[in-house]
């Protein structure tokens, strides 16, 4: 959609050259679709979020548990963006029992950290935020599964990282651009 602002520039453009229009009042990023899905890991795990222990994690699930869906289905939100080269901004919010919660990345004790907030993901995010992650295709031959890059910090990406008997939900930094490590692979 053309504001006036920008319908003038289009006007006064010469024939012939090239005119790129980038969206001139702000750089918002503006929700544009919600999908909602479960999410898988490498070994077909579904990805459970638990609000009481403030955490999330890979996990067999058997047909009953995905019935009842606790902490399994979540909306993935889309924004427009004006930078599409950077992957598309995606945000990832959950209900668990009449509440809400959205992922988030927090740093605690100098490390990077998944949390799950209570509250909504934002209609429009004006700047920077701590909520979005770029989601990009895992690899190039397989684009049913991706890899859900941290807005914030280029390298870090969504992964699940095995303690004890979990696999859970962690920020990941590949060593290399063209490395491609299974524990960032995600599919719905």
């Amino acid at each position: 959609m053309l504001t006036n602002k920008t319908h003038s520039l289009v006007r006064t453009a010469q024939l012939g050259e090239l005119v790129i229009l980038g969206r001139l009042e702000c750089d918002a990023l503006c929700k544009e679709k919600t999908l909602h899905r479960v999410l898988r890991n490498v070994n077909s795990q579904l990805l459970v979020v638990r609000p009481d222990l403030n955490m999330a994690a890979f996990e067999d699930v058997t047909d009953q548990e995905m019935k009842s869906g606790k902490g399994m289905h979540f909306n993935i939100h889309y924004y427009k963006t004006t930078t599409p080269s950077a992957g598309m901004p995606v945000a990832f919010s959950i209900q668990v029992e009449d509440k809400s919660y959205y992922m988030c990345c927090e740093k605690e004790c100098g490390k990077m950290t998944v949390r799950f907030r209570e509250g909504e993901v934002p209609k429009e995010i004006p700047g920077e935020s701590n909520i979005i992650f770029f989601k990009k295709t895992f690899t190039s031959c397989s684009s049913r599964a991706f890899k859900f890059e941290y807005s914030l910090e280029q390298g870090m990406f969504l992964a699940f990282e095995k303690e004890g008997y979990l696999r859970k939900l962690i920020l990941k930094k590949l060593s290399r651009e063209d490395e491609v490590d299974e524990t960032m692979k995600i599919s719905f």
